[in-house]
C-alpha cells in the first residue's frame, strides 16, 4: 500500500468520523417533550421495557436492552420477526414497548405494531422517518433522523444506527438519573470481572493469604528485619503488649537506619519506627486502599478492625487482583 492510498484511507476514515459526529449532534433538536413523556411512562410502569427491532435495528435494540438492564430498568429483547411467531407472548399488560427502526415501514413492523396496540401497551418509537407507519401509530416518537449514512452509497446503516444507539443511551441515562441509580446499585448488576472487584472486593479479602507481620516495641532490630523479610510485605507493624498499633517499620525505615547509625546493636523497634502509620479498616473497599496508597505515595497499609491489628495490605495485592 503506497502513501497515496494511505492518505486516501485516512481521509475516508476522518470523513466517516465527521459524519458520525454530525449524526449525534443532529439529535439535539429532537430532545423534546416526547422524550420527557417517554421517560415518565417507563418510570411509572410496573412491568418491563420490551425493546424490538429487526436487522441492524434489532442489534441496536439488544444493546439498548443490555444498557437498560445494567442501569436499573428491567428490559427484554423481542425480535420483530419472531414476535409474530409466538414471542409476542413475552409482552405483558404492565410492560412498555420500544420499537427501533430507521424506516418505520418494514413489513415486520407493520404486522407487529397493530398487535401490540391491541394489547394497549404504550409504544415508544425510536425511528428515523417521521412520515412512517411506526411514527404515525406509536404513543411517543424519539426522532433519530440522519442526513445521510456514512456508507458512500447511502445504503449500509451506519450513522442511522449510531443515532439509534445514542438515543437509547439517552433514554437509559435519563431513567438512571431519575431513579437516582448509584454506583453501588450499578455494582449489584456487575459482580463479575474487574468492575465487580472494584466495587465489591474488600481489604479483608486481600489479607487472607498473608501472614501477620508484627514486632513489639522493644524487640531487637535483628528480629525486626527477620520479620519484615520472612513475610515479604516490605513492612511490619509495631505493637504494644496489648496488640495495639504503635507504628510501622518499612524497608525504607531500615535503610535509613543503616544510613544514620554506625552501630545499631542497642536499638529496638521503637527507635526506628514511623509513629503515624497509614491504616485502613478491613471493611473498606480495595479501591479505597489504592486511593490511600496513591495519595500518600506508599505501597502498604496496616489493616485494622475496631483498632485491632489484622495484617498488611500491599500494592502488589491490588495488582494481583487487577484493581490497578
Amino acid at each position: 500500500m503506497n502513501s497515496t492510498q494511505n492518505t486516501t484511507i485516512k481521509n475516508i476514515a476522518l470523513h466517516t468520523l465527521q459524519l458520525q459526529a454530525d449524526a449525534i449532534n443532529g439529535l439535539q433538536p429532537f430532545i423534546n417533550e416526547q422524550l420527557e413523556q417517554a421517560v415518565a411512562v417507563i418510570l411509572q410502569c410496573n412491568g418491563r421495557v420490551i425493546v424490538s427491532g429487526i436487522g441492524k435495528s434489532g442489534i441496536v435494540a439488544q444493546k439498548i436492552v443490555a444498557t437498560l438492564n445494567s442501569t436499573g430498568t428491567p428490559a427484554l429483547f423481542m425480535h420483530a420477526a419472531d414476535a409474530i411467531h409466538g414471542d409476542l407472548g413475552m409482552v405483558q399488560p404492565q410492560d412498555v414497548v420500544v420499537m427501533v427502526s430507521k424506516s418505520g415501514d418494514s413489513p415486520e413492523i407493520k404486522v407487529l405494531l397493530p398487535l401490540i396496540k391491541n394489547f394497549g401497551n404504550p409504544i415508544i418509537a425510536i425511528v428515523g422517518n417521521l412520515q412512517s407507519y411506526l411514527a404515525a401509530n406509536c404513543s411517543f416518537v424519539l426522532n433519530t433522523t440522519v442526513a445521510k449514512e456514512a456508507c458512500p452509497h447511502n445504503l449500509a446503516p451506519t450513522t442511522s444506527t449510531t443515532a439509534q444507539m445514542v438515543m437509547g443511551d439517552v433514554l437509559a441515562i435519563c431513567l438512571m438519573e431519575a431513579k437516582t441509580f448509584t454506583a453501588t446499585d450499578f455494582a449489584k448488576y456487575h459482580p463479575g470481572g474487574m468492575l465487580g472487584k472494584k466495587m465489591y472486593l474488600k481489604v479483608a479479602d486481600l489479607i487472607l493469604q498473608h501472614q501477620k507481620p508484627l514486632v513489639v516495641q522493644n524487640d531487637t532490630i535483628k528480629k525486626t528485619i527477620i520479620e519484615i523479610s520472612k513475610n515479604r510485605l516490605g513492612a511490619t507493624a509495631v505493637v504494644d503488649v496489648n496488640n495495639k498499633i504503635k507504628g510501622i517499620i518499612t524497608d525504607g525505615d531500615v535503610r535509613r537506619m543503616f544510613e544514620k547509625y554506625n552501630d545499631f546493636s542497642a536499638l529496638v523497634a521503637a527507635d526506628i519506627m514511623s509513629v503515624t502509620p497509614k491504616c485502613i479498616d478491613s471493611s473498606e473497599l480495595a479501591m479505597q486502599a489504592l486511593q490511600m496508597m496513591r495519595v500518600n505515595n506508599i505501597s502498604q497499609l496496616l489493616v485494622l478492625n475496631k483498632n485491632n491489628y489484622l495484617g498488611i495490605v500491599h500494592i502488589q495485592d491490588l495488582m494481583r487482583e487487577g484493581i490497578i
